[in-house]
């Protein structure tokens, strides 16, 4: 996909975006001759309350930059953009000023976007930035002062367990861990792993931005505060699960061609089956009567669950579905009022319409862990 060019009000002299925040441009000024040449990485973080409709277009908003762009469900996504740069004349952090000033101005919502040379450096200069809005770029020469002071815990990458292990020998800054050797962080955390935040710490991130968009299978879980036989409770869980999937599906225009449900008992066993639908579908009729099915196929007796996993499988573009006209008039009806409940909980906030089988904590999807995500 070509680029498309940027109007010339936008390049490289745009306006800030109507009502956003002011941007953070990094450590130092971000422009041609103070170091950002190098840069071509953006991390693109985007409002925890946006729709998946609206990612969706945030995603396409990114294509007319670059055509590698890497979606990074459920809220982020990567920009490659060192061609990019020469097309447009402008360097990485006045794209990812562009960017922004037409996901506010076209799509009416802000983004955080880290620039740098690498992926991980990006996503953590994108995580530095406060408010609902910013660009923070990060030039080659001042990644180690940028890593230097954050906290350990804020490691792309590093999750919360192994952080509270190199706290509890005393490494507590990024920083702190660059002046161990490699062989102590292995010997700390795994040798795959300390391996890793070794060269994290040091802004070392060889991977590059693969384009990819929306994934091929979406998953929904929950746990139960305690142990849970295959009665009402479960079963409304499993329907709270339900339509959670059927509206992450819906919001990203996708359509299931088979479910995958995990059960987890006592003691850490699992059971798992999968079986496709008669036609890909994202509607919560269909996935319901399919997840019961394989609820009824393991069979439970008196066997005690912890949890359960719901996974829509080989998934396809909602578009590409051929829809049947159907006869019948209570699906018709159901298929609207799903329609109708999409826009109020898209206006209102997830779960806030939702089956009155369902309880309000089982119809919302849990918030993402801040540390070391996308």
């Amino acid at each position: 996909m070509t680029p498309t060019p940027p109007p010339p009000d936008t390049l490289p002299g745009a306006a800030p975006a109507p009502g956003a925040a002011p941007s953070a441009r990094g450590p130092v000024p971000a422009g041609p001759g103070t170091g950002t040449a190098g840069t071509g990485v953006l991390h693109v973080r985007c409002a925890p309350a946006l729709s998946g409709e609206g990612y969706r277009e945030v995603l396409e908003l990114l294509r007319e930059f670059s055509p590698l762009v890497q979606a990074l469900p459920p809220r982020a996504a990567l920009v490659q953009v060192r061609g990019a740069r020469r097309y447009f004349g402008a360097d990485a952090a006045r794209i990812a000023e562009v960017v922004r000033l037409r996901a506010v101005a076209r799509l009416g919502t802000d983004v955080r976007i880290g620039v740098a040379d690498t992926w991980a450096v990006a996503a953590m200069a994108s995580a530095r930035i406060t408010g609902p809005g910013g660009v923070l770029a990060v030039p080659a020469e001042q990644v180690p002062g940028f890593l230097a002071p954050l906290p350990v815990g804020s490691l792309y990458g590093l999750g919360s367990r192994q952080a509270e292990a190199l706290r509890g020998f005393g490494l507590h800054t990024v920083g702190a861990l660059t002046q161990v050797p490699p062989g102590v962080l292995e010997r700390i955390l795994g040798k795959r792993a300390g391996r890793l935040v070794a060269e994290r710490a040091r802004g070392i991130d060889p991977r590059p931005v693969t384009p990819r968009g929306l994934p091929s299978s979406a998953a929904v879980r929950t746990g139960f505060a305690r142990q849970e036989l295959d009665g009402p409770h479960a079963r409304a869980a499993l329907l709270g699960l339900v339509v959670r999937l059927g509206a992450q599906l819906r919001g990203r225009r996708q359509a299931a061609r088979s479910l995958c449900l995990t059960l987890q008992f006592a003691g850490g066993t699992r059971w798992e089956r999968s079986r496709r639908l008669t036609e890909p579908s994202a509607h919560d009729e269909d996935l319901r009567t399919l997840a019961y099915r394989l609820m009824d196929a393991a069979g439970l007796q008196r066997a005690r669950l912890t949890g359960m996993v719901l996974r829509a499988e080989d998934l396809t573009a909602a578009e590409a579905v051929t829809r049947q006209l159907s006869l019948d008039p209570v699906r018709e009806a159901r298929l609207t009022v799903e329609a109708a409940i999409d826009r109020a909980n898209a206006r209102f906030g997830p779960g806030t319409v939702r089956p009155a089988t369902v309880p309000a904590g089982l119809a919302r999807e849990p918030l993402p862990a801040a540390a070391g995500g996308a």
